[in-house]
C-alpha cells in the first residue's frame, strides 16, 4: 500500500532518539507522555520513530468503547504480535486485572537490549478504569523501569494528559512531557508543494494537521483545493472537523454553543455571552461562561489573548479558536458541508469564497505573531529581546493594534515595536502608515519616533512607504527555517 513520505518533526525525532541514548547509557527505562490535539500526527510520529529506530517495539492503541477486561486482552495481543524478543513465548493466560496484565507483558520486554512500548490513547484506558493510574505507577517502578525500555504514553486529551503528570497523581515525576504540535508553515509548504502566500493559505486552511495537508493537491491554491473538496461530502476537509467536535464535545450543550460562537467571530466576553445565549435577550451568565471558557482554554481548543503593553490592559481578553482549521470549520466548513451533502457543491464553494478574504485576514494574525517571535533571535532582526508578540486594544476596541513586540507579557517592561498586518489584495500604503502611526501612539510604552514600526503585508508595500521591518509571505515562511532558541 502506498504511504506518503514522512516530512518534518526533526526536533521531536531528535528528542526521542536522545532518550534512547540515555537508556543505552543508564540501562534503566524511561517514560515519556506524548500529548497533542487530535489529528496532529502523534500516532504517526511515534510509529515512524519506532520503525526507524531499529529497536524491537510493541504498539497498542486503546479502543474508546472497550471494557477494561477487553483492553487488557488487546494490549497483550498487541505485544504478542510485535517483534519484542519474548512476544512469541508470552503465555495465553487471561489476566484477572491490570497488575497481571503488566506482569505478563513484562515477560516479552528484553532485559539486555533497549526496546519500545507504546500505549496510545491512554486517557481512554483511564476512563475505563480509574485504578489504572495507580497500577501503572506500581508496575513501572516494580518491573518495567528496571528494563532498558522506552515507555511512550500517548493521549489526545491535553488536559487529562497534563493532569496525569501532576504532583498529586501516582505517576508524578516518572514521565517527561512531550507536546506534538501541528506542522509549522514551512513543513506545510513542503507537504503541499506550495510557496509564498499560497503556502500560508494552505497552512491556515489545514491548520498544519498532517492528514489534511496530504489531501492537498501539489501546488494548488486554496480556492482550487476547496473547489475540488466540496464535490465530496466525505472529504477529510469536512469529516475531520466533525470528528473533532464529536469526540471532544459530544453533547450539543452550552459548551458547544460557546465554542461555536467563538468560531463564528465573537471574541469578547460580552459578545460570546450574547451569541451563545438561548436568545439575544438571554445571554449566558458570567458565572456559567467563565468556567466554560476556562475549560476550553485548558483543553487547548480556545486561546485567550490579552492586551500587551507596559500598563495593565483595560480592554479585557479576546478569545479565538486556537487552531486555524477548526476555526475555519466552525466559521465556514460546517455549513459548507451541509451544502455539499445535499448536492449543492456550488453553494458550498460560494459560501467559502464569500467569507475567505475577511476570514483569512483575521486568521493570519496569530501566525504572524508567532513568526515574529520565532525570528527574534535571528541575525539582522531589528529588535533583540522582543520575545513576546501580541496585540493591543482599549476597552472600546478602537484602535486595535495588530502587533506589539515586547520583552515580556502581558505587562511589558519595554515595548520594542508596534505594527500592522494587512493581508488583503492591496499594498500597505501611506494612508495605512499614517493610521498605524497615530494609533500606535496610544499603546502604553510606545514612544513615537523611538518605538519601531513593523508592517506585514500580503500584497507588498506601496512606493515611498517605509517601516523598520517590512515583511511579506516569503518572510513569514522563512521564520520557520531559522533555528529555534537553544538550537545551533
Amino acid at each position: 500500500m502506498f504511504k506518503s513520505p514522512f516530512i518534518g518533526r526533526t526536533r521531536e525525532l531528535r528528542s526521542l532518539s536522545r532518550r534512547i541514548e540515555l537508556i543505552e547509557r543508564g540501562g534503566e527505562g524511561l517514560a515519556v507522555a506524548v500529548r497533542g490535539r487530535r489529528q496532529v500526527g502523534k500516532s504517526r510520529l511515534v510509529e515512524h520513530f519506532c520503525q526507524t529506530s531499529g529497536l524491537p517495539y510493541a504498539f497498542f492503541q486503546a479502543d474508546q468503547g472497550s471494557s477494561p477486561a477487553q483492553s487488557m486482552l488487546d494490549l497483550l495481543e498487541a505485544v504478542r504480535g510485535s517483534d519484542l524478543p519474548g512476544a512469541l513465548d508470552l503465555p495465553r493466560a487471561r489476566p484477572g486485572d491490570w497488575h497481571e496484565t503488566f506482569q505478563l507483558l513484562s515477560l516479552a520486554v528484553p532485559d539486555d537490549t533497549p526496546s519500545i512500548l507504546v500505549i496510545d490513547e491512554l486517557p481512554w484506558l483511564f476512563q475505563q478504569d480509574k485504578r489504572l493510574e495507580g497500577v501503572l505507577q506500581t508496575e513501572w517502578d516494580r518491573r518495567l523501569k528496571r528494563k532498558p525500555l522506552l515507555l511512550m504514553l500517548v493521549g489526545s486529551d491535553i488536559h487529562m494528559m497534563e493532569a496525569f503528570l501532576g504532583y498529586d497523581r501516582p505517576f508524578y515525576g516518572r514521565a517527561e512531557p512531550m507536546t506534538v504540535r501541528p506542522l509549522n508553515p514551512r513543513e506545510t509548504a513542503d507537504v503541499t508543494g506550495t510557496t509564498g502566500s499560497v503556502a500560508i493559505d494552505a497552512h491556515l486552511v489545514t491548520g498544519g494537521f498532517p492528514g489534511l495537508c496530504r489531501t492537498w493537491p501539489q501546488g494548488s491554491t486554496a480556492e482550487e483545493y476547496l473547489a475540488d473538496q466540496v464535490e465530496f461530502p466525505e472529504s477529510p476537509l469536512f469529516t475531520v472537523g466533525a470528528q473533532m467536535i464529536a469526540s471532544e464535545f459530544p453533547s450539543p450543550d452550552q459548551t458547544r454553543r460557546v465554542l461555536t460562537a467563538i468560531g463564528h467571530g465573537s471574541r469578547s466576553f460580552r459578545n460570546i455571552a450574547t451569541t451563545a445565549g438561548a436568545d439575544p435577550a438571554t445571554p449566558v451568565s458570567s458565572g456559567a461562561l467563565t468556567p466554560i471558557l476556562h475549560r476550553l482554554t485548558e483543553k487547548g481548543a480556545v486561546a485567550a489573548d490579552e492586551p500587551l503593553a507596559t500598563l495593565p490592559g483595560n480592554g479585557g481578553k479576546l478569545f479565538r479558536i486556537a487552531d486555524s482549521y477548526l476555526r475555519l470549520y466552525l466559521a465556514v466548513l460546517a455549513d459548507a458541508h451541509a451544502d455539499s451533502r445535499r448536492g449543492r457543491a456550488d453553494l458550498a464553494l460560494a459560501r467559502f469564497t464569500r467569507q475567505w478574504a475577511s476570514w483569512r485576514g483575521r486568521a493570519v494574525e496569530p501566525l504572524v505573531r508567532e513568526a515574529l517571535s520565532q525570528a527574534e533571535a535571528a541575525e539582522g532582526f531589528p529588535w533583540r529581546g522582543a520575545v513576546e508578540v501580541g496585540g493591543w486594544w482599549p476597552r472600546n476596541f478602537n484602535p486595535e493594534i495588530d502587533l506589539v513586540g515586547a520583552d515580556r507579557a502581558p505587562r511589558a517592561r519595554r515595548v520594542h515595536y508596534t505594527g500592522s498586518v494587512k493581508w488583503l489584495g492591496t499594498p500597505f500604503d501611506r494612508r495605512d502608515l499614517a493610521k498605524l502611526t497615530a494609533d500606535a501612539a496610544q499603546v502604553p510604552g510606545a514612544a513615537p519616533g523611538e518605538t519601531g514600526l513593523a508592517v506585514v503585508s500580503l500584497s507588498g508595500i506601496a512606493p515611498g512607504v517605509h517601516a523598520d521591518l517590512m515583511w511579506g509571505p516569503d518572510d513569514l515562511l522563512e521564520a520557520w527555517n531559522l533555528p529555534a532558541a537553544g538550537e545551533p
